[in-house]
């Protein structure tokens, strides 16, 4: 007769589309945990991927698996991870996962650690965690730091708004450049709003509706009123960066915009209901026409 196997479930996980293709991707991940059964001489009877960060609770694939191991808590399954941080870099969450596991008769295994119940292995155990958490939080500092200082630097770091696009352009990296023809139609709705052929809100979201190359935010071809503000608000299209909660102040961007600064300007004054003096503005090339005086000298940068 033919010995039953021990019942085994594989857990992988990654937080980026990046870990996918290298070291720690979901399928080298697997291929080590599968290896790993087979040395064990257990039987794999699931396999859960999940793409999510291990400091959030919320996984899908995590929640499928202990459905599962609920629904057969009677038959204690080994769960195997290729690594602590493949479970959890969160301290809290780890501990939480532990708890639900322990409630399913389950029992954690990992190629690369071994569990046990004297006092120095949870001991080993709660420092491992605490590393991959201390890692998964430096990573955040450091990528947060190089995200202000392209900031700093006039590039914008975070999702490009309709009408502009990431391209990859020599030096620069990533760069924010037009996206047609959206950016045609949108400059002509935002150039038509401040010149006042628009006179409202309504006047510029019904042009947009009519464009059959805009985007819409409904199935029946409406634009919603709140995004029109937002994007007649948006200074990124005047070719400057601002993030006030990161301490950007409002600054040249590399990129180019797909209206003037005085443009952009003009709408912000009719939105406030102020009027636009013209005797008080003079022109350049990069910002078309501005306040006269140094008000515009910390938005430039110097001159080669």
């Amino acid at each position: 007769m033919t010995e039953k196997k021990q019942p085994a479930v594989i857990y992988c996980r990654v937080s980026d589309t990046k870990q996918k293709t290298e070291g720690h991707g979901l399928e080298s991940q697997e291929v080590r945990c599968v290896e790993y059964a087979k040395s064990k001489g257990y039987e794999v009877v699931a396999t859960y991927k999940d793409d999510a960060s291990g400091g959030d609770l919320k996984r899908p694939q995590s929640e499928e698996m202990l459905k599962f191991l609920r629904a057969n808590r009677r038959v204690p399954h080994v769960i195997i991870i290729e690594d602590i941080s493949r479970l959890a870099r969160d301290t809290r969450i780890w501990m939480w996962f532990r708890d639900e596991l322990a409630k399913t008769n389950s029992i954690l295994e990992c190629p690369s650690f071994q569990f046990g119940d004297t006092s120095e292995a949870w001991l080993m155990e709660m420092m491992s965690v605490n590393f991959a958490e201390y890692h998964r939080l430096k990573n955040a500092e450091q990528t947060r730091n190089r995200m202000w200082g392209r900031m700093m630097n006039g590039y914008w770091v975070f999702k490009a708004p309709i009408g502009l696009k990431y391209e990859k352009v020599g030096a620069h990296g990533k760069l924010l450049v037009r996206d047609e023809p959206v950016a045609s139609i949108l400059q002509e709705a935002l150039e038509r709003y401040a010149d006042g052929r628009l006179q409202t809100l309504s006047e510029v979201k019904r042009f947009l509706e009519a464009q059959p190359d805009f985007p819409k935010d409904t199935k029946q071809g409406e634009v919603r009123i709140q995004r029109v503000r937002e994007w007649l608000t948006q200074v990124l299209y005047a070719g400057y960066i601002e993030r006030p909660d990161w301490n950007i102040d409002l600054r040249e961007g590399q990129h180019d915009g797909i209206i003037s600064l005085h443009t952009y300007r003009r709408i912000q004054d009719r939105l406030s209901g102020r009027k636009t003096n013209m005797a008080n503005l003079s022109y350049s090339r990069r910002c078309g026409w501005a306040p006269l005086g140094a008000s515009l000298t910390p938005l430039l940068r110097a001159a080669a």
